[in-house]
């Protein structure tokens, strides 16, 4: 199993693997039932997505207010005394009015060929009040021995972001560090192969989704296909 290490200057930033919070950011515990409600975790493929990183959380007892006034960003919050070891303070800078930064201060190391790279949270896409801060995307390869800051996107005109203590800010995800692939069409051959993949699943579609289909509130029909075949192509990665 691979592994990612951390060294941290603020004890409290402790990285971990992102996890869906329910009821939370991810949504409300509602069944996947006639009458429910959509929530993202009753997707497959975003609860995997979400959980694919490592969540960073906001390590301060104080909240930080970032606005957008008249074209000027300020920061508001109660910084009170530096902490001991000379670290920047207070760690939150503008950087040019149309992002700010924030002196993370963190060394994850990954395995050799692989990289970090930042990005917003998944509950900034869940969130309503836009009020999530975004993290602007990064690849920090695995020699560099620090992540030093980490860039947000300002909020609009009028807008506002909030860092709360210990609410996640950011997700970090580790992937290989060179972009080794080409884009080409598909040949005929592997082209009608996943034609015929794909005719399978819809033709097998009432067997797979038996007894799982279900209407949300907005009458938006659901059904267990994916989830099957994902459980199935699990298993059988197991087995080797």
């Amino acid at each position: 199993m691979d592994k990612v290490k951390y060294r941290l200057n603020e004890p409290r930033l402790a990285p971990r693997r992102t996890k869906l919070e329910i009821p939370g950011w991810a949504g409300k515990r509602e069944p996947r039932a006639n009458g429910s409600r959509e929530q993202v975790w009753h997707c497959v493929p975003f609860s995997e997505g979400a959980q694919y990183g490592i969540e960073l959380f906001f390590p301060y007892d104080f909240e930080l207010h970032v606005r957008t006034m008249n074209g000027q960003l300020t920061l508001e919050a109660d910084w009170g005394e530096p902490p001991a070891g000379g670290a920047a303070w207070p760690p939150f800078r503008n950087f040019g009015d149309n992002f700010y930064t924030y002196q993370i201060l963190l060394d994850l190391k990954v395995e050799k060929g692989m990289a970090i790279r930042t990005e917003p949270h998944p509950r900034f896409y869940t969130d309503r009040t836009d009020t999530v801060p975004i993290a602007v995307p990064a690849l920090i390869r695995n020699w560099w021995p620090m992540l030093f800051f980490c860039v947000f996107k300002a909020p609009p005109e009028g807008g506002l972001h909030i860092f709360r203590p210990n609410e996640p800010f950011a997700q970090i995800i580790v992937i290989p560090e060179e972009a080794s692939f080409e884009i080409e069409p598909m040949g005929e051959e592997e082209a009608a192969e996943r034609e015929l993949q794909a005719r399978r699943i819809y033709n097998s579609r009432p067997k797979l989704a038996a007894g799982t289909e279900w209407t949300s509130s907005t009458d938006t029909v659901f059904d267990g296909t994916y989830r099957h075949l994902h459980r199935a192509a699990k298993e059988k990665g197991r087995a080797g």
